[in-house]
């Protein structure tokens, strides 16, 4: 199976190398997209990732906003094609705040969001939220361990130090898996690569053509 994953805000495709290095001992192919996060040029994303996956079978991991970069590219795709992507098999998302970042609109409302975020604000603060609907299947996992600015702030909600674990979920999302680690220990928990890796190998397998008799 061909993989790709992107990292979040603030940081580089050097913290998912631990998960890419288990996934390709697992004989996957991986593709770690690093980007400009507070100016991300999706149309170089794209074409990164169309360049790797081919007419492949794929499946997409994203860690925090990271996750909302690959709704945009599949939902760019829908728009110029029609149809999401048939080569997608299913989106993984760590940490992602699916319904926005309460924590980032904090910012926002404090006049910080255009200095802080740049371009990433606007799918950081989104004005609306849409169901995930008609894209491939999404796996969302989540940290509910409170160390982190969010932790600070927002004393009174669960959360993994950043996001909170509210905004992992969204309507259309296949399952939903807790984790007692903060947002930057989605990346390097053994049980969450584990399960990275348990979601991988059921759309590999069903990727793979059954033998004829």
């Amino acid at each position: 199976m061909k993989i790709v994953t992107l990292h979040g805000l603030y940081m580089h495709g050097v913290f998912l190398i631990p998960l890419c290095e288990r996934l390709e001992k697992q004989g996957h192919q991986v593709l770690n997209v690093s980007y400009n996060t507070l100016n991300p040029d999706l149309d170089d994303i794209t074409a990164k990732i169309n360049a790797f996956i081919g007419d492949q079978p794929a499946v997409l991991v994203g860690h925090s906003m990271g996750g909302l970069i690959i709704r945009r590219y599949l939902e760019q795709h829908t728009e110029q094609n029609d149809r999401p992507p048939l080569d997608i098999r299913a989106v993984i998302t760590l940490g992602t705040p699916h319904q926005g970042a309460k924590l980032a609109r904090i910012f926002g409302d404090l006049g910080w969001g255009g200095w802080l975020f740049q371009r990433s604000e606007e799918m950081l603060i989104p004005d609306k939220v849409k169901p995930w609907q008609n894209l491939p299947p999404l796996h969302s996992l989540a940290g509910d361990c409170p160390w982190g600015p969010a932790g600070l702030l927002l004393k009174d909600q669960v959360c993994d130090g950043t996001v909170l674990v509210e905004e992992t979920k969204i309507e259309g999302m296949i399952s939903h898996d807790l984790y007692p680690v903060t947002h930057i220990a989605l990346l390097f928990s053994r049980r969450v690569s584990d399960r990275v890796i348990q979601l991988v190998a059921q759309y590999t397998s069903a990727a793979v053509p059954a033998a004829e008799g």
